[in-house]
């Protein structure tokens, strides 16, 4: 695959060095344009080391070959990482004042732009406005993670992790490339449509309970899984919404984000994206306590060494149990609800033994069962899980696997159910 990395001046561009190994080392050939302000951050020896090809920012080196037109004619992906402010006010404007912006108007293959800066000025209307043009026009944006930005401040803005805007990008040109095909009527695997028309709610992350403005009780759910379930519901055609628990990972782009962060605002924010739904999919790890009590001020460490703290939990409500009962109630047989189990096994019983006790209990149609612990499923790439059905005994394992691939099993199980 021929890529065009674009690097705008950003003190993020330093990601984007990791990122262009990560083409390069799967075999990819890219070009990286910079902009002048982005050498302020990596030179061009730097990208030009890690790219094996010449760095140019100006659209008057090696004039004969026509850079400006040729680099985009010729690409099958242009990305800009970072994409600051500036950089995306350009692109939607049409502003065409160096090789990386000329580059973008002459690309006629997909263009995903990931954008990075401060809070402020992501959530600026004049910034949101240009990423609404951009998405019009067919542009990918990846929307940016929230988390560390520079010097002090935190918040959303921070270029998500050069392993996640690798994934992205895979998936972006696979989903071309099956439109595409789908277009010419070529028969191609990534074109199932079983989704058309559909509406799905899929929950991802890992709720946390505050008990004071510092601390919270949380658990380690990434939201990889729930959002790469997300993903491929959206790529066969569903209307997706996506209820996020403090998900720091790049959300597809075309996907109706609600972020939450506790357990009770997870529950309200399901159960409003569930009424109408064909599908809703509980991935995510709901806290099954809180505190009883949230201190208005930070709880300070006694002067004694051996003092302890005691914390009262109340129960959260299990969602999906409500979800369950609420259908019922309308006597209606939507949505079909998945739940999952995330288990450890004890000296009362194995995975599967908790997993089978808990799906009695919920009464969802389908439960997806994976074993966690340390370095076991959260965060991770990989992992394996186990399908079981409402009525019948079977068990379904995927796995080994990607959590991509995962999210197409689960789909595949899903999709006969809906008529």
């Amino acid at each position: 695959m021929r890529v065009v990395l674009g690097v705008s001046g950003g003190i993020a561009a330093y990601k984007a060095a990791s990122l262009l190994r990560l083409f390069t080392e799967n075999g990819h050939d890219v070009t990286v344009v910079p902009t002048a302000a982005a050498l302020h951050f990596v030179g061009a020896p730097t990208w030009s080391a890690l790219s094996g090809k010449p760095v140019s920012t100006e659209v008057w080196s090696s004039v004969h070959e026509v850079p400006h037109v040729r680099i985009g004619q010729s690409a099958d992906l242009v990305v800009v990482a970072p994409a600051t402010a500036d950089l995306l006010a350009k692109a939607a404007h049409g502003l065409a004042d160096d090789l990386l912006t000329n580059t973008l108007l002459t690309a006629r293959c997909p263009v995903a732009f990931a954008p990075a800066m401060h809070t402020e000025m992501w959530e600026h209307p004049a910034t949101q406005a240009n990423v609404a043009t951009l998405r019009a026009r067919g542009a990918h944006v990846i929307d940016p993670a929230v988390g560390r930005l520079t010097g002090k401040d935190t918040g959303s803005g921070r270029l998500p992790e050069p392993e996640e805007l690798y994934a992205a990008c895979l998936a972006i040109v696979e989903r071309g490339a099956a439109e595409t095909a789908a277009s010419r009527s070529e028969p191609a695997e990534a074109t199932v449509r079983d989704l058309d028309g559909r509406r799905v709610v899929v929950s991802a992350g890992g709720t946390r309970e505050p008990l004071d403005p510092v601390r919270f009780l949380g658990n380690r759910s990434s939201g990889k899984q729930g959002i790469a379930i997300a993903r491929a519901a959206a790529d066969r055609g569903a209307k997706v919404t996506l209820v996020a628990a403090n998900v720091s990972l790049p959300v597809p782009d075309g996907i109706d984000l609600v972020p939450v962060e506790t357990t009770l605002e997870l529950q309200q924010a399901v159960e409003a994206a569930a009424d109408g739904a064909d599908v809703v999919v509980m991935a995510a790890a709901p806290a099954d306590f809180r505190p009883a009590t949230v201190s208005s001020s930070k709880i300070k460490k006694s002067s004694d060494p051996d003092a302890g703290l005691r914390v009262e939990l109340v129960a959260n409500p299990d969602i999906v149990k409500g979800l369950v009962r609420a259908r019922a109630e309308r006597g209606s047989q939507a949505p079909f609800i998945v739940s999952f189990a995330a288990e450890t096994g004890d000296v009362d019983g194995s995975v599967m033994d908790h997993a089978r006790a808990k799906f009695a209990r919920k009464g969802s149609d389908l439960q997806v069962v994976n074993e966690v612990g340390r370095d076991l499923t959260f965060g991770k790439d990989d992992t394996t899980v186990h399908l079981l059905r409402r009525g019948s005994d079977d068990v379904t394992t995927v796995g080994p696997t990607t959590k991509d691939a995962v999210a197409d099993a689960l789909w595949d199980a899903i999709s006969p159910s809906l008529g």
